[in-house]
């Protein structure tokens, strides 16, 4: 395995100390252009790998070697010191990533998250990634990461606690949710909301379902863990009641172990084969809150030897890497990420050049795929 480029391993290659390798590479101030060029120059060629400042720094210094273009003496920081109309100071050119967890390759976010980068470079912008601590949370701190008067704007993604999410927004500066706390749909945050369409692939499942003569459809995930599960939730009701179907409550598991948002995976487990073993009979289908709880039930029914699909079916949603390698593979609802990507920049933009706006909402496509966990022999018929 290729071993990881640390910024003392930069610092150690051009002799110079680890303080002004780090100046450098999270753009700070007091040092000169030229020497910040030579640095970050030498990480790119050194394979350095950080998710702010430096990743959009490399792709431009590969665009002007690439074209040769020379109009700027200062090269790749062309983009990064030159304003953009509309837009504000060069002090003030960083986008503020806030998340709680680790955004892996299975998280949706991870695609949305490299588009979104992409084009916040070609806009000057550059972004940095501060992942909060259960602690800062419960104490309502900011990260020691995260500089004020640098930041431009904040996009938050997996930010579910109402409280701090309202902190955020008190900092009044342009801020933008990728997803939110679910109480926000009762007490709105002064805030744009950027979801997947959560309810038209689920609508069009559940009248799938019904249309093949399968009635007993259940629900799984928490569903008070944020915004996405709530929407997911409430359009399976909303299309059982549209389309004649009966919801038996016994067949809805939408809590977790203590009410916990993030609980511990084995005890989520411990917790669903309680649930199912309550139960007199299984429904025909489970519709879960995302192909992680799916996964989560696929494990159960193992352990109680129930056969998917032949016992029960099973519909997850964000077609994560997972759900196309699981067996049996999982129905799923694909979000298109890349184009949440997009529309996280233009809402972002938008709130920073005309901060009086109205407060949006946007959701995206999102698409309906049948695997084997939930399929039928003439998917054709599917209307």
């Amino acid at each position: 395995m290729r071993k990881r480029v640390t910024i003392q391993d930069i610092a150690d290659a051009l002799g110079i100390s680890r303080n002004t390798v780090s100046k450098a590479i999270n753009n700070s101030d007091g040092l000169a252009d030229a020497t910040r060029e030579r640095i970050l120059q030498k990480a790119t060629e050194m394979g350095y790998k950080q998710f702010s400042y430096i990743t959009m720094v490399a792709q431009n210094l590969e665009q002007y070697e690439n074209t040769g273009d020379s109009k700027d003496k200062k090269s790749a920081f062309a983009f990064y010191n030159t304003s953009s109309e509309g837009l504000e100071n060069d002090k003030t050119k960083e986008i503020a990533l806030f998340t709680r967890g680790f955004l892996g390759g299975s998280h949706f976010s991870a695609t949305m998250l490299d588009k979104f980068q992409r084009e916040l470079s070609q806009l000057g912008y550059s972004m940095t990634l501060h992942r909060l601590t259960s602690e800062e949370i419960r104490g309502f701190h900011l990260p020691p990461t995260f500089n004020r008067e640098r930041t431009s704007g904040i996009m938050c993604v997996e930010i579910f606690d109402y409280n701090y999410a309202q902190m955020l927004c008190d900092l009044e500066l342009p801020i933008l949710f990728v997803d939110g706390p679910v109480e926000h749909m009762e007490n709105p945050l002064p805030t744009d909301l950027l979801l997947m369409d959560n309810s038209q692939a689920i609508t069009r499942f559940v009248k799938d379902m019904l249309s093949h003569g399968i009635t007993e459809i259940g629900f799984t995930g928490y569903a008070v863990h944020c915004c996405s599960f709530m929407e997911r939730y409430l359009a399976f009701r909303n299309a059982m009641f549209l389309y004649g179907g009966t919801i038996r409550e016994e067949f809805c598991i939408i809590g977790s172990p203590d009410n916990k948002r993030y609980p511990a995976k084995e005890d989520y487990r411990r917790y669903l084969k309680e649930e199912l073993s309550r139960l007199d009979h299984l429904p025909q289908v489970f519709i879960c809150t995302n192909d992680f709880n799916a996964m989560d039930m696929l494990f159960v029914c193992r352990e109680l030897g129930i056969s998917v699909p032949e016992d029960v079916m099973i519909c997850g949603f964000d077609d994560a890497p997972e759900s196309k390698v699981i067996s049996p593979s999982l129905t799923t609802i694909h979000i298109h990420s890349q184009i949440m990507g997009l529309s996280a920049v233009q809402m972002l933009m938008a709130r920073i050049k005309e901060p009086n706006l109205n407060f949006r909402t946007v959701h995206t496509e999102s698409t309906l795929i049948y695997r084997e966990s939930a399929s039928f022999q003439d998917e054709s018929s599917l209307i």
